[in-house]
């Protein structure tokens, strides 16, 4: 088995812009102005969507290669619901995450519409992304 390991080193200012730095290319997490934050950049929640986006045109990407199909292109729509209220510290029997993603990849390729089906998901079983969202990955945590 390969293994790499992924690093991300992000740091917190005073409010909620949080600034990471990801092989030298700078990223900025934030809330919107009416939650607190500068809006100066997208949520976690909504870059783990655009995770999980960019793993399946990624993956999409290799597997289209791999099988030599000529993939011009694919728009991604990924959406999900979450109950707000754990995050905020209310009390909830619902879990604090989000409850569903909803994956739509319009896929632009000379493919059926049962191609493009078994092609989505054939690249949905390879996107580590999705693959961390179905399943329970060890998650470690500790102040230092």
């Amino acid at each position: 088995m390969a293994v790499k390991t992924v690093k991300v080193e992000s740091a917190l200012d005073s409010k909620f812009k949080i600034e990471s730095d990801i092989r030298g290319h700078k990223i900025v997490v934030d809330q919107p102005a009416n939650a607190g934050g500068t809006d100066v950049g997208p949520t976690p929640l909504e870059y783990l969507m655009a995770s999980l986006a960019g793993c399946i045109g990624t993956i999409g990407r290799i597997v289209a290669m791999q099988k030599r199909i000529e993939l011009r292109g694919m728009k991604i729509t990924v959406e999900g619901d979450i109950n707000i209220d754990g995050l905020l510290g209310k009390p909830t029997e619902d879990p604090v995450g989000f409850t569903e993603f909803r994956i739509l990849a319009d896929i632009d390729a000379d493919m059926t519409a049962e191609e493009k089906n078994d092609f989505v998901h054939a690249v949905d079983a390879r996107c580590p992304v999705s693959w961390n969202l179905l399943n329970a990955s060890k998650v470690t945590i500790s102040a230092v």
